[in-house]
């Protein structure tokens, strides 16, 4: 065919739209069963809870703001807060000591993790309770007056938050790539600003997931600290159901308040873990 008989040729006539195929989303009839029944059976749960008076509901509403349970509450954030701070200061100095090119302090702090991992926290919180059998006396006092409760708590829960910090943080480090580092490295900052500039920020985005969740794991671990007399949120209504024998509607006092507390923090979690992430794919 020569070039002027494709020159005259007419243009050809656009797809007619009745001819088309229609493209039909594939019917998933079995998921939205299961998500039916999914629906129902937690409507049923849901009315089961409250329409069951064994709860007492009223009870609950009338213990949920008393002085007591607010006290314990507050005693609960701050030592969640306090343990926090100094477990990931403890854990931090712990995850540099094992980056170091140092054998021996690779090895303690290898070895700190290791014991602390491995002894659940309620023993901790024993031995550091019974400390005074092995040392009656420290520095001339006695230990008994200088290990109180709420002491002893800070020190069993904060190693013990320290041997999971160091490997949070030593996991955030080692997420950065070398290369971050040479450039920094080649651009003549010194180390201190290549930490705080380039090593830490990147850092954040692996270190801030799991800090979040063991901010929340140590709120709720807390409640451990009920064993030693430790008057937190747990202990505290402890304390006023032994007395009024109302033992399911002091229990969902305290589960309400850790779920209202826990849920704040989620919250929080999300937004710094947003605030970290900018300027990456999610």
């Amino acid at each position: 065919m020569s070039s002027q008989t494709l020159a005259q040729a007419p243009p050809s006539a656009p797809p007619d739209p009745a001819a088309v195929p229609r493209i039909v989303p594939q019917r998933r009839v079995g998921q939205w069963c299961a998500a039916g029944l999914v629906l129902a059976l937690l409507a049923l749960a849901v009315t089961s809870v409250l329409r069951n008076e064994a709860f007492q509901w009223d009870v609950v509403a009338e213990y949920f703001t008393t002085a007591a349970v607010l006290r314990g509450l507050g005693l609960t954030l701050w030592l969640t807060a306090l343990v926090m701070v100094l477990g990931f200061a403890l854990g931090a100095l712990l995850a540099v000591m094992r980056l170091s090119t140092n054998p021996v302090l690779r090895a303690v702090s290898w070895g700190y993790v290791w014991l602390f991992r491995s002894m659940p926290i309620l023993v901790q919180l024993l031995f550091w309770f019974n400390i005074g059998a092995l040392y009656p006396t420290v520095l001339g006092v006695r230990t008994v007056d200088l290990f109180g409760p709420v002491t002893v708590a800070i020190i069993g829960l904060t190693l013990h938050e320290a041997a999971y910090a160091a490997e949070v943080v030593r996991g955030g480090i080692l997420s950065v790539e070398r290369g971050q580092v040479e450039a920094a490295q080649a651009l003549g900052l010194s180390r201190w600003r290549r930490w705080r500039r380039i090593v830490l920020p990147q850092a954040m985005r692996s270190i801030v997931p799991p800090a979040g969740n063991m901010l929340i794991g140590t709120l709720k671990g807390t409640s451990i600290v009920s064993v030693i007399a430790v008057q937190d949120l747990l202990y505290s209504v402890q304390l006023v159901y032994h007395r009024t024998y109302q033992v399911i509607p002091l229990l969902l006092v305290a589960t309400l308040w850790y779920i209202v507390v826990t849920s704040l923090l989620s919250a929080g979690q999300y937004a710094v873990e947003r605030h970290y992430a900018r300027g990456t794919a999610r």
